[in-house]
């Protein structure tokens, strides 16, 4: 007969362990399982509707959120991550006010420590040439954005395209600034909230043969799809600078869909389409505007306005008075 081997004090241990958690997942009257009710803070038995425990403390938070999105804003562990900077926001930032906690005044001696502090922390954010290279990257692209008022969610797409471009090896023998110019171009595009080469090219670094190269280049290596400029993403932003109705508005609209619709959209320039339905849109309805206030606004030619102008009335039922 062979007798069983005797228990050691590790077996009891895990044995009495093994007995407690089936004793916390068991009602203590029934027999039944239990579940927790995290509405009202309590652990019930399914089958009797005994309550096991009541008054739980819910380390949750206290608010509901439905996407990853709503949970990164409402997050109280720092800012939300972004792609606006280059180490996304996940590391320190040392303020430049030179005050304390209490918005008081920092001490001579305080204020020369934290200078030294800010020097080490800027050294520590970029570990190598190409942090260093994105960090440079994100900042022109947050300057040119701020300069041209476009919104943050073109300069998050523009700081995502940059990234694509770093990722896929794209820069090399090309500047920072024209990758960077051309992100953006490309982000803006997108957006349905486009600029002007020659809007971006006054706040950008590089030329505009520089520009539209690049730009040509990261669209087909990336293979971004980027639909043709519609005149009508230009109208609000024009309307808005030369202080017309929104009368005139819907006029410039109507007259850029008669012009579709007939042809004369494709192939031309959509910055002089939507200058010249602005144009043709104040003689309409009575704001006159002359041609070189509305070219100052949407920067082309008064020859580029009066041409398309014409062309646009001749689909047009009405004439100006």
């Amino acid at each position: 007969m062979s007798e069983s081997p005797p228990r050691t004090r590790t077996d009891e241990r895990t044995s009495e362990k093994t007995n407690e958690t089936t004793e916390t997942n068991v009602c203590p009257e029934c027999g039944g399982s239990l579940v927790n009710d995290t509405e009202h803070g309590e652990t019930v038995c399914e089958d009797c509707g005994l309550v096991v425990e009541e008054d739980e403390i819910d380390p949750g938070p206290e608010w509901r959120a439905f996407d990853s999105r709503e949970r990164d804003e409402k997050s109280r562990v720092g800012a939300p991550t972004t792609n606006m900077m280059h180490d996304k926001g996940l590391s320190t930032n040392i303020g430049w006010q030179d005050k304390d906690g209490y918005g008081n005044a920092l001490s001579s001696r305080q204020r020369e420590k934290m200078q030294r502090l800010r020097t080490w922390n800027e050294r520590f954010r970029t570990r190598d040439s190409k942090e260093r290279n994105l960090k440079q990257a994100l900042g022109e692209i947050d300057r040119m954005a701020s300069a041209l008022g476009l919104p943050e969610n073109v300069r998050e797409t523009a700081s995502v395209i940059y990234r694509r471009a770093l990722e896929d090896d794209l820069l090399p023998g090309r500047s920072i600034e024209g990758v960077a110019s051309a992100a953006l171009y490309a982000a803006a595009r997108q957006a349905g909230t486009p600029r002007s080469l020659d809007e971006l090219e006054r706040v950008s670094r590089v030329d505009r043969m520089e520009l539209t190269r690049t730009y040509r280049y990261i669209i087909r290596e990336l293979e971004l799809e980027v639909k043709p400029a519609d005149p009508e993403h230009y109208i609000p932003r024009f309307a808005s600078e030369l202080g017309l109705s929104e009368e005139a508005e819907r006029r410039a609209r109507d007259l850029l869909d008669h012009g579709r619709e007939e042809g004369l959209i494709s192939g031309k320039s959509p910055v002089g389409l939507a200058a010249a339905a602005i144009y043709a849109a104040s003689l309409l309805t009575n704001q006159k505007l002359t041609q070189n206030e509305v070219g100052n606004v949407a920067d082309v030619s008064e020859v580029t306005i009066r041409n398309r102008y014409h062309e646009l009335l001749e689909t047009h039922s009405e004439t100006p008075a």
